[in-house]
């Protein structure tokens, strides 16, 4: 580990997120000579962002509790495009409506995570991208580029070894995240730009296009891609994204997800996800046998709070202490409706469990049944063509269904 003088550079290294940097003493010089300022881009695909996104805003986060100036810039105008890094087709171009309507999604999240009352910022890349005059464009920035060059970044060069089609408004991105480095630079004397390890090469080409066109020096930190312990993917689950916002995913459901955190990924978790202090993390990480699970709980709540509050986080772990401690039915468990003339005639059980989402099919429903995986208000399910009627309610008028230990949803019959 590089012993870095800024409290930024070393903060971020010791809990784990500094996986490259362009130029480490030149950043560490910049950073202990005064605040500086840092930004993340943050792509509209979607209503929210999801776990996977977390490494990054908690970047952010750090940036600002070390005293410097975080930048959470709004890809309003990149979204346009959709970055084509890694992956093997194109994303589904969005309407400018779809963008602005998944912009106020993902907005929401990070006033839990930043004081924009301080130092910190939010800014969107379509405040300047948009207005582009396209021949000036290619004449005043396209000419710094080298297409050869540009060919030869991993992020391109997997989608052409593969033979998939790499459109030219694809190939385009690069240019404009580079621009957006450049853009930052000017309007607020950002020099540094944050990302995933997979954005190593569009950072590098925004700092050479920052030398060629201002002659200034700009930065590069990327964090590491994260897997979990066996090699799954950060904020995904059997079932779909991790999702950050309320409205997708129950802070019960976001809770019992870090919960359920390997034990070989405690210790980096705590480190990554929470501002525990490092002296309190190795306690937590020595735990043994057992004591493991109390780590895996502190981890849940201190990752809950910070994005619902403290006080959904202690709610969510005293749902999961009735349910599994205690065998009670929690009815703040994650809840789903269906029209009671649905359950009146009988609902087939493996459609029950689709309906609630915690199968995707019910031919896995059916897979399910023949492993003891599933159970309807606690008892085990062994008929593939069983039903659910009224007689199954409980006296709190709900459907409890399971799977496995650690998933539960009621179903609410209206």
């Amino acid at each position: 580990m590089t012993s870095f003088k800024s409290d930024l550079l070393r903060t971020l290294s010791e809990r784990g997120y500094v996986h490259q940097i362009s130029d480490p003493e030149g950043l560490d010089a910049a950073a202990v000579k005064g605040p500086i300022s840092a930004y993340i881009g943050f792509d509209a695909t979607a209503s929210s962002l999801h776990a996977g996104s977390l490494i990054q805003i908690m970047m952010l986060h750090w940036m600002q509790a070390t005293g410097h100036k975080p930048i959470a810039l709004m890809g309003g105008g990149t979204s346009m495009v959709g970055d084509p890094s890694f992956k093997d087709e194109a994303r589904k171009l969005l309407t400018a409506e779809d963008i602005e309507r998944n912009l106020e999604g993902i907005k929401r999240v990070f006033a839990r995570y930043l004081d924009f009352s301080g130092p910190a910022t939010m800014m969107n890349n379509a405040d300047w991208l948009l207005g582009l005059n396209y021949l000036e464009f290619l004449r005043d920035v396209g000419r710094h580029f080298s297409v050869n060059r540009m060919l030869s970044f991993d992020s391109v060069k997997m989608r052409l070894d593969r033979e998939q089609s790499l459109s030219f408004l694809e190939f385009n991105y690069m240019i404009l995240q580079a621009y957006d480095f450049v853009e930052l630079n000017k309007r607020t004397g950002c020099i540094l730009q944050m990302g995933g390890s997979d954005q190593w090469g569009n950072i590098v080409n925004g700092i050479d296009l920052g030398h060629r066109m201002s002659d200034v020096q700009l930065y590069a930190l990327t964090s590491p891609l994260l897997t979990t312990a066996s090699g799954g993917k950060m904020g995904k689950t059997a079932s779909g994204a991790v999702w950050l916002n309320d409205d997708l995913m129950s802070p019960y459901e976001f809770w019992q997800y870090w919960r359920n955190t390997e034990d070989a990924d405690v210790e980096r978790f705590l480190k990554l996800y929470t501002t525990l202090p490092l002296s309190e993390v190795a306690r937590l990480a020595a735990l043994g046998g057992a004591e493991i699970n109390d780590a895996k709980k502190v981890l849940a709540t201190e990752v809950t709070a910070m994005l619902h509050g403290r006080d959904a986080a202690e709610a969510a772990a005293e749902t999961a202490r009735k349910t599994f401690e205690e065998g009670a039915l929690a009815t703040d468990l994650p809840s789903v409706a269906i029209e009671r003339g649905e359950v009146e005639p009988g609902l087939g059980v493996l459609t029950a469990f689709v309906k609630a989402g915690l199968v995707p099919s019910t031919g896995e429903a059916r897979r399910q049944v023949k492993a003891g995986g599933l159970r309807v208000n606690d008892t085990v399910v062994t008929d593939e063509r069983g039903t659910l009627g009224l007689a199954d309610l409980t006296s709190d008028g709900v459907i409890k269904l399971s799977f496995g230990k650690k998933k539960h949803v009621l179903l609410r019959p209206q």
